[in-house]
């Protein structure tokens, strides 16, 4: 899971398996995998460290310890 923002600024939690691709134009558009798109407030590097940051965290936490925000 990753945390994104929305364009009016709130915040929300993705599963970022979910993300098909992601592209600029201008803004963020997400498209997910259920052909869902999301246009959110950061830019496709910070999407893109976000959902490899989860990618990595799913591999180093141990079982029964959740990561801190």
């Amino acid at each position: 899971m990753i945390k994104l923002t929305r364009l009016n600024g709130e915040p929300f939690i993705l599963n970022a398996e979910l993300i098909k691709y992601v592209e600029k134009c201008p803004d963020t558009i997400l498209t997910l995998t259920t052909g869902d798109h999301i246009v959110v407030g950061e830019s496709p590097d910070e999407v893109l460290r976000a959902a490899v940051e989860y990618q990595q965290s799913k591999l180093l936490i141990p079982p029964g310890r959740a990561a801190q925000p």
